[in-house]
């Protein structure tokens, strides 16, 4: 009996622990994967508020893939003079919020495991 309580009471934790790594790892990946689709699909446009609107867009189905919630990620894109003349260096900058698994799904509450970030670098081609 004692043995049963004690395995109990030791796996609960560790199983949390597992799936709570497990959702920052996944929330890492998404935020990688976010930025550097961000970053390839602004350069590809002529205009900035297609450019934009299609990097967010980018940036939602990559978090969206690896389920978690599109509104708890953030784009920022940063450019080094005019966003779109060729030659010029634009930087994708994503951070994505990591609810605590189980607990962050309850009504009311609002816990956060971590928050990951990812940044990735384009240049904006020449030859369009």
């Amino acid at each position: 009996m004692e043995f049963i309580f004690l395995a109990v009471l030791l796996m609960v934790p560790v199983v949390y622990l597992i799936l709570t790594v497990g959702q920052v790892q996944g929330g890492a990946y998404a935020v990688v994967g976010a930025a550097d689709q961000a970053a390839k699909v602004f350069v590809l446009h002529d205009d900035l508020p297609t450019a934009q609107a299609s990097a967010e867009q980018a940036m939602h189905m990559a978090v969206t893939d690896l389920g978690f919630d599109p509104a708890d990620a953030q784009l920022t894109i940063a450019c080094d003079g005019g966003c779109l003349t060729p030659g010029t260096i634009v930087t994708a900058y994503v951070q994505l919020r990591i609810e605590l698994p189980v607990v962050g799904s309850l009504p009311g509450v609002t816990a956060n495991a971590a928050t990951v970030d990812s940044r990735a670098t384009q240049k904006v081609g020449r030859f369009k």
